[in-house]
């Protein structure tokens, strides 16, 4: 059984979080410690611990998330953004849930 984290329990809606985006595969909420003015936080709504835990089966689930921040920022109008991946507790990850970072100098649009 995995391990859940807070991203399991705002995935399945036992916490509440700032929700900016969500469909069948994919959530995004604002990160509770942003860095940018837009720090967003692209989750799968199937776990994967990390890039370093993506198998064969699950190795679309990065680019599902990049396609998913990609048609999120032409929608709401965000011209420039940054997208990472941390990977491990030695490469900043904090969270042990598979999750990509969205980070704009620009605001979210109401």
């Amino acid at each position: 059984m995995e391990e859940r984290t807070i991203f399991h329990r705002i995935r399945d809606k036992e916490i509440p979080s700032d929700i900016v985006f969500e469909d069948d595969e994919v959530l995004a909420f604002r990160d509770i410690h942003p860095k940018a003015p837009l720090h967003l936080l692209f989750i799968p709504k199937h776990f994967v611990a990390s890039i370093a835990d993506v198998t064969p089966e699950t190795s679309f689930i990065p680019g599902m998330l990049i396609a998913k921040a990609q048609k999120f920022a032409k929608e709401k109008g965000i011209a420039g953004y940054r997208l990472t991946f941390h990977v491990g507790k030695e490469g900043g990850q904090e969270v042990m849930y598979l999750h990509l970072h969205f980070l704009s100098d620009q605001k979210l649009p109401s």
